[in-house]
């Protein structure tokens, strides 16, 4: 499909209705989506990613308690939080991500969430509990429990694990501005979720999140070169750390309502590089997500002295148009957004959040977006977001949802350890470190089902292998499914 730079985003009406249509019609349409029941299942699928001791009423049966004793060697109780995808590492900079998008994705469309809010509630406690763990000490932010080359050596489940659970954490002397962002951020955006229904534990994950986001923007620098070996190349942060401070910062003006984030944001724009990267968004990089989150307010008319952000999020929306698209964001022949690298459902859920996210505040102000001579109405980018959520759920060349156990067609042999095992219901006795070896090269269905994990999806040509080995497209994560939490739940009410 023909593409035009963003330099010059001139859309024609014909250009955007025949590229738009095109995307809609390229694939096989599925009559009717159980948005609701994608929507239970996505909340489910963090149950399976539990780690630490589970609660009676967990609803994924085959697991059991794991990682009883993780900070015990730093003298410090970091049991609980998120394996963040197939492995048995708990990575703290993806899982902040994760449960920023989670709240998020509650506080912008809860209402739509019927009865599954309150599960959606808990999977937000369960990691915010455990950051407060990680954040328990002054100056400090424990963020990773696990070494991930001894954990990746092996394929065991959890509740096996005898590989290295080494604590990993940033201080005053080895900085970490990016995980501490973000992990202020986490606390900040899930403050406004429990501001209601918990006083007091709102409270105290704000006053956590001011203290966190005070330490990383005083000890500035990135985790990556503070802790090199142990986080890269898994999650090195190669966006650098100012973004997720001025997404603190955000947050947690939106918390707090105090005016001193107002003015750091303004301050900072320049100097932290709000305009850069417009068209990402992901557990790297935050840039799309702050212009889009703070721009809300301009849109609502209240805040001008954001107008640039909002200059900043209408970039971005329109860089995503098909026709027009960036050179880093492509379609592929069936619709689906695609961005190099791996694990590309990831930059499907969350562009399609701000695409939603966005639409919802224009539609509020009855505003468009401006692209070039032409504008993006928000019923267009709801239809976008829609299509991309549709992909996902089988509108696809294949006919193939990438949710596990939605749909009758589904990834089988998904690339995570838990699944692929017999459960220890079933095979008691443990299974070693290199004995899991077997199940993971076998070309028989995981015994488990991940009910809700979405996987990394198929390449550029709609193909998906659906192979254990190939864990860029099988490998299931949190930060993919956080953001279509709250997609799903729009839909579901939208549909």
């Amino acid at each position: 499909m023909a593409r035009k730079s963003l330099s010059s985003p001139v859309i024609f009406p014909a250009v955007l209705a025949v590229s738009f249509v095109l995307l809609l019609f390229a694939t096989p349409i599925v009559a009717f989506h159980d948005y609701r029941d994608a929507l239970r299942k996505s909340i489910i699928f963090f149950e399976g990613q539990r780690s630490g001791r589970l609660p009676p009423d967990q609803r994924i049966k085959w697991r059991r308690d794991s990682a009883l004793r993780d900070g015990s060697t730093a003298g410090v109780d970091l049991t609980g939080g998120y394996y963040d995808a197939g492995d048995n590492v708990k990575f703290g900079f993806p899982m902040a991500f994760t449960t920023t998008l989670l709240a998020w994705s509650i506080i912008d469309f809860g209402r739509n969430m019927g009865l599954e809010l309150k599960n959606a509630v808990k999977a937000v406690k369960w990691s915010t509990d455990y950051l407060l763990k990680a954040t328990s000490k002054p100056g400090v932010v424990y963020v990773q429990v696990g070494d991930a080359f001894s954990d990746h050596s092996c394929w065991e489940r959890p509740e096996d694990m005898d590989t290295l659970r080494t604590v990993y954490k940033i201080d005053n002397a080895h900085p970490g501005s990016d995980v501490a962002g973000e992990t202020a951020a986490a606390l900040a955006a899930a403050s406004i979720v429990f501001r209601s229904r918990d006083p007091a534990y709102s409270r105290l994950l704000l006053n956590r999140a001011v203290r966190v986001f005070n330490f990383a923007d005083k000890h500035r620098g990135a985790y990556s070169s503070s802790l090199h070996a142990a986080v890269c190349p898994f999650y090195c942060d190669v966006n650098g750390y100012q973004d997720e401070l001025l997404w603190a910062a955000a947050w947690l003006h939106k918390a707090s309502r105090k005016r001193g984030y107002r003015e750091y944001i303004v301050k900072n724009e320049v100097v932290l590089r709000a305009g850069d990267s417009i068209n990402e968004f992901g557990w790297d990089n935050k840039h799309a997500g702050i212009n889009v989150l703070i721009s809300k307010e301009v849109v609502m008319g209240k805040a001008e002295y954001f107008e640039s952000f909002k200059q900043n999020a209408d970039a971005f929306i329109c860089s995503l148009l098909p026709g027009i698209s960036h050179p880093q964001v492509q379609y592929s022949p069936g619709g689906l957004i695609f961005k190099p690298g791996g694990s590309n459902m990831q930059h499907v859920t969350s562009l399609s959040f701000l695409l939603l996210a966005y639409s919802n505040y224009l539609s509020h102000a009855n505003k468009v977006v401006p692209c070039g001579e032409r504008s993006a109405s928000p019923a267009l980018l709801k239809q976008l977001a829609k299509r991309q959520v549709d992909y996902i759920l089988g509108d696809n060349p294949l006919g193939m949802s990438y949710m596990v156990g939605y749909g009758s067609r589904f990834p089988r042999r998904i690339h995570h350890r838990g699944s692929s095992l017999p459960s220890v219901a079933v095979h008691p006795a443990r299974i070693g470190c290199k004995a899991g070896s077997r199940y993971f090269l076998t070309s028989n269905p995981n015994p488990n089902l991940l009910v809700g994990a979405v996987v990394g999806g198929p390449n550029i040509s709609d193909a998906f292998p659906d192979s254990r080995p190939y864990f860029q497209e099988s490998e299931p994560t949190t930060y993919i499914n956080a953001p279509l939490v709250g997609l799903l739940a729009f839909f579901s009410a939208h549909p």
